[in-house]
């Protein structure tokens, strides 16, 4: 490569790429991006929901074997998909064709590449889709980008804008210097900087990569970069870059960056069906696109806009009577304001995860790219559930008008944040419910049982059946004494540790912490994940204390790991734009409790689906455990099911009395969400530790039924803390707390 064109790669900060230039990052960009979907065995394309991804990253359905990136076909025996080129996990990965062998069912059986040799499959670590983009700004309200393919679009849609900006693009190098020569007279002629003269491939590199200072110094650096591209790209994938990243203005607050967007903006089309009238008028708004948007100065725009069609006779570019039509178009605008951006909430939780270095960088005016853990399919299902079901409950309930909710789904084997909704999506409004401070009720129970089935501080280990009085109870509590009651504030005699779950009974749960100790069970929960204050008020057993909606869901992780903490995070990497880690995320996990406990609290769990005050969060063929929280200003459901640990809460922003339950408003907004999400991601399914046993026990007295006979219920124990028998001829102490 001559000196000067390495130079000029040097300075733009990153080397050839496999992928289109487009996808590269200029310095001073920021490109927040999905996850990279696995390609999986087991389940099938629609239960993956693989036609919407690949339709969500541009892919085109076709009729036959890809040729091509961008391209699937869906067919009998194979569903092949030419994978785009793109970078993931510091690593550019070039295009591939690639396809998911499927029995009569559509079911996913195997991989295989084009030349028919096997592929691998091995669930979350198997081939995948290219990621989506997120966001490019951390601070600015972008309207979703919608790509476009030069190859896909009429030179109506992309030659004005050539006739306005750059009329010689094919012929020059970079830099034009009849351009230049033209500049430099003008700017001669005024004593300072006034024309710019810049080709194409320049303003690419100013609005990606430089800051758009204009002075002499940034136009030399720009010129050197700008040959540094042309060397690297081809002058197809230089303009449809271009045609993708440059700004139209704003629309209702959103900005609007690239063809696609803007067409489908200003005329409610596809850029590929733009007229060349269509076509003249975005490329009017690029010399001013505030100043001539046709929705706030038509006048203006037109005017530019006829200008653009007059050059493009004058080039030969269209005939006369062509551009008579044109001219005798009137502004006809179509406007479709632009969809509100996915994952508002994700992209802040992003920001605020990668503060240290990137942020610095942010400072300094440059850019970052980070690879983070969002499913784009499942927050989109997750926003549309949540609009929904606020919608109805709004209607439902016209005097609570500052009704929300979050929503969080965590992996739950890793903790990774794969959706995340921290307000009313229809409403968004810059507040993140899912990091704001509230009680969760009786979501915390299982977490007492962590302790209580495995230690029980100083006694020895409880057990499902275990008895425990519901009787009235005061404590001694900091200011006074506590005197905790049922929200039927009945008493419910002696009742088991599973009914008091399944069932939701308070002083039962009380009555468990303070025969543990309050210190041993607080310690246990903190481990789980929970913040408690130290000490710990008694109260905490009933969730009279604050978390997040985000750090309960991950305290929820050991219950579906069987007994491995790890605390949730959205970001896999970070990086520089022209490559170069920043920071990795580092996932860490610890043993809270026992395989065998965290079996047992699961195993109650699912009763509080089945048979209790968690019924509306039961999704059929789905085994789902969960419990339910309500306070006089919370309603929550917190559960697991597949590979999805998922939190949701219910509440007032102004946290009033809300005087709903979470059983009846957050369990179905669960039950929606993972019906639809469970099948979309890698099965996961815990299994029974060796050392659970069953046996058939007197659910009256708490104790093994005496002999294999006689009546009873079948439970699961610990190996080694199973209950005494009972005398075959009756009597014996009850197993009871009180």
């Amino acid at each position: 490569m001559a000196p000067w064109l390495l130079l000029g790669a040097l300075l733009l900060g990153r080397p050839a790429l496999a992928s289109p230039l487009d996808e590269a990052v200029g310095r001073t960009e920021v490109r927040i991006r999905s996850e990279a979907y696995p390609l999986l065995p087991e389940g099938t394309v629609q239960g993956y929901g693989l036609p919407a991804r690949l339709e969500r990253l541009g892919y085109t359905r076709v009729h036959e074997k890809p040729t091509k990136p961008g391209q699937y076909f869906w067919g009998k025996d194979v569903f092949w998909i030419f994978r785009h080129a793109h970078r993931v996990a510091g690593q550019d990965v070039p295009a591939m064709l690639m396809g998911l062998v499927l029995d009569p069912g559509g079911r996913v059986l195997s991989g295989v590449y084009d030349d028919g040799k096997a592929m691998p499959l091995n669930g979350r670590h198997g081939r995948w889709l290219e990621p989506e983009i997120v966001a490019e700004s951390t601070d600015e309200v972008r309207a979703p980008r919608i790509r476009v393919s030069l190859a896909d679009l009429p030179e109506r849609a992309w030659r004005p804008l050539l006739a306005l900006e750059d009329s010689r693009f094919f012929d020059h190098i970079g830099i034009d210097g009849i351009g230049i020569a033209r500049a430099a007279w003008q700017d001669l002629k005024s004593g300072h900087v006034t024309e710019g003269g810049s080709t194409i491939t320049q303003q690419l590199v100013k609005n990606r990569d430089l800051t758009p200072k204009r002075t002499l110094d940034r136009k030399a650096s720009e010129a050197v970069r700008a040959l540094a591209i042309e060397a690297e790209y081809t002058k197809e994938d230089i303009l449809e870059a271009y045609l993708n990243t440059v700004y139209y203005g704003h629309v209702d607050g959103e900005q609007i960056y690239g063809l696609g967007t803007a067409a489908r903006v200003f005329f409610d089309e596809d850029a590929s069906d733009l007229t060349l009238a269509q076509g003249a008028l975005l490329a009017a708004v690029l010399q001013g696109p505030n100043g001539l948007s046709p929705i706030r100065h038509p006048d203006a725009a037109k005017a530019r806009r006829d200008r653009a069609l007059d050059r493009m006779q004058e080039l030969g570019w269209a005939s006369a009577a062509e551009v008579s039509k044109a001219r005798a178009t009137p502004i006809a605008l179509h406007v479709h304001y632009p969809e509100r951006p996915l994952a508002p909430w994700f992209r802040d939780l992003v920001v605020s995860d990668v503060h240290d270095e990137a942020g610095k960088r942010l400072d300094r005016g440059l850019g970052f790219a980070a690879d983070t853990t969002l499913d784009p399919l499942l927050e989109a299902k997750a926003e549309e559930v949540m609009a929904a079901h606020l919608a109805a409950l709004k209607r439902a309930h016209p005097g609570l008008h500052d009704l929300s909710a979050a929503l969080m789904a965590l992996d739950a084997q890793t903790g990774a944040v794969l959706a995340y909704v921290g307000g009313d999506p229809a409403h968004p409004d810059g507040l993140d419910r899912g990091r704001a401070r509230r009680q969760p009720g009786s979501t915390v129970k299982p977490l007492v049982l962590l302790e209580a089935f495995d230690d029980c501080g100083d006694h020895a280990p409880i057990t499902p059946v275990t008895l425990v009085s519901d009787g009235p109870l005061v404590l001694d509590a900091p200011g006074g004494t506590w005197a905790p009651q049922d929200d039927d504030h009945r008493e419910h005699g002696d009742v088991s540790v599973r009914s008091a779950l399944v069932h939701s009974y308070n002083r039962p749960f009380v009555r468990i912490a303070h025969y543990c100790g309050f210190e041993p069970v607080a310690d246990r929960v903190r481990e789980a994940g929970l913040s408690l204050p130290d000490p710990a008020p008694p109260a905490f057993v009933l969730g009279a204390v604050e978390t997040t909606p985000l750090q309960l869901a991950g305290a929820y992780l050991p219950l579906a790991t069987l007994g491995l903490a790890a605390e949730p995070y959205a970001v896999e990497r970070v990086e520089r734009p022209g490559g170069g880690a920043i920071d990795r995320a580092h996932v860490r996990t610890r043993r809270v409790t026992s395989r065998a406990s965290a079996w047992l609290v699961r195993g109650l769990m699912r009763g509080v689906v089945t048979d209790g005050t968690g019924k509306r969060a039961d999704v059929p063929g789905l085994d789902v455990i969960g419990k339910t929280g309500t306070t006089p200003a919370d309603a929550w459901f917190v559960g697991q099911a597949g590979g999805l640990v998922t939190a949701v809460w219910v509440g007032r922003d102004g946290g009033g009395k809300l005087d709903l339950f979470g059983g009846s408003v957050a369990a179905p907004i669960f039950a929606d969400f993972m019906a639809d999400a469970v099948p979309m991601r890698p099965p996961y399914v815990p299994y029974k530790p060796f050392g659970i046993v069953e046996r058939k026990v007197d659910p009256k007295t708490g104790r093994l039924a005496p002999t294999p006979l006689a009546r009873g219920e079948v439970e699961e124990f610990r190996r080694g803390a199973v209950p005494q028998r009972d005398p075959l001829f009756g009597g014996g102490p009850k197993a009871l707390i009180r």
